[in-house]
């Protein structure tokens, strides 16, 4: 055990829970949000498809059924009359890429409930302000159009007057009914209140908003991608627990021994001096 004890280090330990919460994430957050944008995706397709496939029904018939079926995008015909002065644009909108509002209006069928239609979209004018828009037409209609659900509202985004024209940021039934002041009847879509968008070439139609693009898109590809990075890390973790560990083997391996300390060998003392060597020393070698 004593060879794992440098995970104790704060680099380890940072190193490990890092990696730990970044896969928890991994497969308790970003996995599902993809592979949950996946389900809805692909959900809303079929009912695009379906809807196609499908002959319209009575819009009365959406309106009169369970309020928690999912109605978005079914075909529906509608009969009444238009209401006048109930123009809303709705600001932030494209039109063959450029710059565009979306016209809703107010539609009464026979039996006197109304409904907010989405007519359809209109270019900007300099890109920067509304058109001159057209009333819809008066008298009996028989529309056909499609069941959306509302956006909701967008924080701080407050509806106004501008340009002649009730404006607002989203499509909502419920804030359009406060706006204009009408009692508008949310149709049923299984979430939030929905309203109709016409069709193309319906009475009182301007260019339709085009139908999504019926392709899953890469959300599923990005959910894998995220479980497989949840898996990675901890494998990526324990190969470098792995290699440090390898190392620290190595460096063990190639270290030298330590070295035993020579023995001093002493060194032998000097021989006395003899009487000859003594007395030479002090008065000189002897003559010959």
């Amino acid at each position: 055990m004593r060879r794992l004890t440098f995970l104790l280090r704060p680099s380890w330990v940072i190193l490990a829970v890092l990696v730990v919460a970044f896969a928890y994430l991994c497969f308790t957050v970003l996995a599902p949000w993809q592979l949950g944008k996946n389900t809805s995706t692909s959900h809303r397709n079929q009912l695009i498809a379906d809807s196609v496939r499908a002959d319209p029904v009575d819009v009365t018939t959406v309106l009169n059924g369970p309020s928690d079926t999912h109605t978005e995008w079914r075909k529906v015909t509608a009969s009444g009359s238009y209401l006048p002065d109930s123009t809303v644009l709705v600001r932030l909108r494209h039109l063959d890429g450029a710059p565009g509002y979306s016209v809703l209006g107010t539609f009464r069928l026979d039996d006197g409930r109304l409904l907010l239609i989405d007519r359809g979209l209109v270019a900007a004018v300099d890109g920067s302000r509304p058109p001159q828009i057209a009333e819809p037409p008066t008298g009996p209609q028989r529309l056909e159009a499609r069941v959306r659900m509302s956006e909701g509202v967008t924080p701080g985004k407050d509806p106004s007057v501008q340009d002649g024209y009730r404006q607002v940021y989203s499509i909502d039934t419920n804030q359009e009914a406060g706006f204009l002041q009408q009692p508008l009847t949310p149709i049923p879509t299984g979430d939030r209140p929905g309203y109709l968008q016409l069709d193309d070439k319906q009475p009182g139609a301007f260019t339709p908003t085009p139908l999504p693009q019926l392709d899953a898109g890469p959300y599923l590809s990005y959910g894998l991608q995220w479980l497989a990075f949840g898996i990675m890390a901890p494998l990526g973790l324990g190969y470098f627990v792995y290699a440090e560990i390898r190392e620290r083997r190595k460096e063990k391996a190639s270290s030298p021994t330590t070295p035993t300390a020579p023995v001093a060998t002493p060194t032998p003392a000097p021989a006395a001096p003899t009487t000859e060597a003594r007395l030479a020393d002090r008065y000189g070698r002897g003559r010959d």
